[in-house]
């Protein structure tokens, strides 16, 4: 899906979370890693949850995982969204010990249940623009 009249809410990536957005450009999911004590988090943010810390690296996810929940969406409160009614959006936990949230596409509903493995694919939504969303393996 390719659309630069995009017209969804945007991202507006902050010094926290611009690696991340660079990332999904690359088609890499990259993960904040504390280099004090090592724990991976997910969404970004500025410090570590565990220890404090606000020192930072980035690690490559497997972009591996297993649903964890997911909803159905009827109804499109954005009006961008109308066109891709109904839609699956799945949290997901990753092989990295972190949750995520994305749109699960090409998924029968009817087939959907916890424990779902799943991989991160890449959609660019437009210019400047690429989203992770979701696939189920199998």
């Amino acid at each position: 899906m390719t659309n630069d009249s995009y017209d969804k809410p945007m991202p507006e990536p902050t010094p926290d979370s611009a690696p991340y957005w660079a990332g999904l450009q690359q088609h890499k999911l990259l993960l904040q890693k504390c280099a004090g004590c090592g724990r991976i988090r997910h969404y970004p943010r500025p410090m570590c949850d565990a220890c404090y810390s606000t020192d930072v690296t980035w690690v490559e996810a497997a972009g591996r995982g297993k649903v964890h929940s997911w909803t159905i969406t009827h109804h499109a409160f954005v009006p961008g969204f109308r066109d891709e009614l109904p839609y699956v959006l799945a949290t997901v936990d990753l092989e990295e010990g972190v949750r995520m949230n994305a749109q699960l596409r090409g998924a029968d509903p009817v087939s959907l249940r916890i424990g779902l493995p799943v991989r991160v694919d890449y959609e660019r939504a437009r210019e400047g623009l690429t989203l992770p969303i979701l696939r189920a393996e199998g």
